[in-house]
């Protein structure tokens, strides 16, 4: 399967989003509503009770620099705003291994 989830948003509306067990993920232009869920379903062990998407539209820049003047333009970008069942959560800051002494 084609990787859908691209990565988690780790923002500080994302972890505003994450005390009621909903989570932002950056993912693939393509990739729909169902193939979100079930990549999310399996690849965190935890169950979906919806997905809202959200397509972000790239911004025109421009710059001055010694050569002149440079334009550019940021990238189409897709995110994936997942809400989970009662009783699950992603733990998507904390590292693995985490011990108290």
């Amino acid at each position: 399967m084609i990787t859908v989830i691209k990565r988690p948003m780790l923002t500080e509306k994302a972890a505003m989003l994450a005390e009621k067990q909903q989570y932002a993920f950056e993912v693939t232009t393509d990739a729909n509503k169902i193939q979100i869920k079930a990549a999310i379903e399996r690849l965190y062990d935890v169950k979906v009770s919806s997905v809202r998407t959200v397509n972000v539209k790239g911004k025109n820049k421009t710059r001055f620099t010694k050569r002149g003047l440079m334009r550019g333009a940021t990238p189409l970008r897709k995110k994936a705003y997942v809400t989970l069942a009662p009783g699950y959560s992603i733990d998507l800051v904390g590292g693995e291994g985490n011990t108290e002494d």
